[in-house]
């Protein structure tokens, strides 16, 4: 995809996350955190039209990354992951997808990482709508190292610029994001 459509992508992406997905007030974070906002990236991901523009922007920027799968932490990367599978599909790009669960289930498969199987040594790509702490890709990241998966960098929609990058780094995955929060004016 050309770098002009993706920079076009990302400006209805940012419309789009600005009009719907931001929120002012009072919040409590999964990291325990309080905010004065909250960007809730399910609301776009969950649209057909946020859905598109978030997929065909990581599926773009993966690209130039040597792996054969992306997945990421239940419930954030659900939306996402399913869009870039059918993306990577519709272009004919041979990509395996997965989610990875808090736990193993405790009934059928009790399986942690659910999609098609991924085998020791296969190298991942894993995906957020929103990091602050980086604390879910990092329990994902422990959850597939277990299987012996190797993940080689992580994208999210948005970095609230509060530790995830660097709490990333130090565990050896870069980290990407669509964009910061610095550029929503916060």
């Amino acid at each position: 995809m050309a770098q002009e459509n993706i920079k076009e992508l990302k400006g209805q992406l940012s419309k789009l996350l600005q009009q719907e997905a931001l929120k002012r007030g009072d919040f409590t974070l999964s990291s325990g955190k309080k905010s004065n906002y909250y960007l809730d990236g399910r609301v776009i991901t969950l649209t057909p039209e946020g859905a598109y523009l978030a997929a065909s922007i990581i599926l773009t920027m993966m690209q130039s990354m040597d792996v054969e799968a992306v997945g990421g932490p239940t419930l954030g990367a659900d939306p996402i992951i399913g869009s870039i599978a059918c993306l990577a599909h519709q272009q004919k790009i041979p990509l395996k997808t997965f989610i990875v669960r808090k736990a193993a289930k405790g009934h059928g498969t009790q399986k942690q990482i659910e999609g098609p199987s991924l085998r020791p040594g296969s190298k991942v790509i894993i995906v957020d709508d929103v990091a602050t702490t980086g604390k879910a890709l990092l329990e994902a990241r422990e959850a597939l190292e277990k299987e012996g998966v190797v993940v080689k960098g992580a994208i999210v929609i948005v970095d609230r610029l509060e530790g995830a990058k660097e709490n990333l780094s130090k565990a050896g995955i870069p980290l990407e994001a669509i964009f910061t929060i610095k550029e929503f004016g916060l």
